[in-house]
């Protein structure tokens, strides 16, 4: 839900003007994300913050660089945190 959202045409031309590419991640890399960070350093994320973590660990560009990612969990449902992490 984070990350859903609508392209119009004023959006998507300053997409195509600004933004030279695009790194996308599967659900299982989002959630290896969420793993990761919860194992690493025992904090919860929102998928939404755990895509760009994904997209980090994914990317060879981002290898044996200094990157900066804002980690949120204001929407967690932790409920289904057990689904998520087939607990």
């Amino acid at each position: 839900d984070g990350l859903l959202t609508s392209l119009g045409p004023l959006t998507f031309a300053a997409i195509r003007e600004t933004v030279a590419d695009v790194v996308t991640v599967s659900e299982a890399e989002i959630v290896a994300a969420l793993r990761l960070t919860w194992e690493r350093m025992k904090i919860v994320i929102e998928p939404s913050s755990a895509v760009a973590v994904a997209a980090v660990l994914k990317d060879e560009r981002f290898r044996g660089r200094r990157v900066g990612v804002i980690l949120s969990g204001g929407n967690v449902d932790l409920d289904s945190l057990h689904r998520i992490f087939n607990l």
